[in-house]
């Protein structure tokens, strides 16, 4: 569910640490809801063809789907969107029980993640798909260095509708995906894969009408939670310890999609207006000769 609010107060913002070259930026949780940077950037607006003026900008959402953690690594997926277009996927990561976070793999545009999971402390996995009237195009992420970089493999060599239900590996290499097209075809509109590649690519196991049994569901985790949190105005994660506590929060208006500001047109400089032309110099007509006079000269 996406949370369409419109924020008329602004929760203060944690601190965030400068970018140092070729690292991801780092959010410092100071025990405020953080806001995510740069939550649009002009080439988004442009390829997402997006109607964001400068007088009046679209506001960017954040949208937190799943956590997962691993020790002291805790993953947030979800994404960025405005009230009618995703804008980005979103992963967020934090070494350290949540005290700082960056994010361990580049947004990309108009798709989502939501489902993580973990074969052990390297291998692990994200679900991925691309938004456009219908999800389409799903892929996973896949790390094998627990976490700190992730790679794209998508599940189809061509472009499709359908969403990723449902993954489950049961060690590093062997594992299932089920896939709902959202149409009822004469292929069926539910799939099921294999991999014994570690996700790298897919075998088609299945095609149904109906949905298709399931397996590896994961188990409800207890101690750990993430909600979005009205009074805040942000997505907060939670741990039990005797009573909920809270341990990093994230808020949910990231920003804005804003057009440039068109520079100021000037009005085009006068013409310079030049003189009438003088009226030519009227010519001198010279006095009628008198005719000859026809009377005789007296001798």
């Amino acid at each position: 569910m996406r949370w369409m609010l419109t924020l008329a107060l602004l929760v203060p913002i944690a601190g965030q640490t400068g970018q140092e070259p070729g690292r991801p930026a780092v959010l410092v949780n100071a025990g405020t809801p953080m806001r995510i940077p740069s939550p649009c950037t002009e080439e988004d607006i442009r390829a997402l063809s997006l109607t964001c003026p400068h007088e009046h900008p679209c506001p960017v959402y954040l949208e937190l789907s799943e956590l997962a953690r691993l020790g002291q690594k805790i993953f947030l997926t979800g994404n960025l969107h405005t009230e009618t277009t995703t804008v980005a996927s979103i992963l967020l990561a934090s070494d350290d029980d949540g005290r700082t976070w960056y994010e361990p793999h580049e947004r990309i545009r108009s798709a989502g993640l939501d489902q993580i999971r973990f074969a052990d402390f390297e291998v692990g996995w994200v679900a991925g798909y691309f938004v456009h009237a219908l999800p389409r195009d799903p892929f996973l992420l896949i790390t094998s260095d627990g976490g700190r970089t992730w790679r794209r493999r998508p599940v189809w060599s061509e472009s499709r509708i359908g969403l990723i239900e449902h993954f489950h590996f049961q060690d590093r290499n062997h594992g299932w995906l089920w896939i709902d097209r959202f149409s009822e075809g004469e292929a069926g509109r539910y799939e099921f894969y294999e991999t014994k590649t570690g996700g790298e690519s897919w075998m088609l196991r299945q095609i149904s009408q109906q949905p298709l049994p399931r397996k590896g569901l994961p188990e409800a985790n207890t101690d750990w939670r993430l909600r979005a949190d009205a009074q805040s105005k942000s997505y907060v994660l939670e741990r039990r310890a005797g009573t909920w506590q809270t341990v990093a929060s994230f808020l949910i208006h990231a920003g804005e999609c804003r057009e440039a500001e068109a520079p100021p047109v000037e009005p085009p400089e006068p013409a310079p207006v030049e003189p009438p032309p003088e009226p030519p110099t009227p010519k001198k007509v010279p006095a009628p000769r008198k005719p000859p006079s026809l009377k005789p000269k007296p001798r």
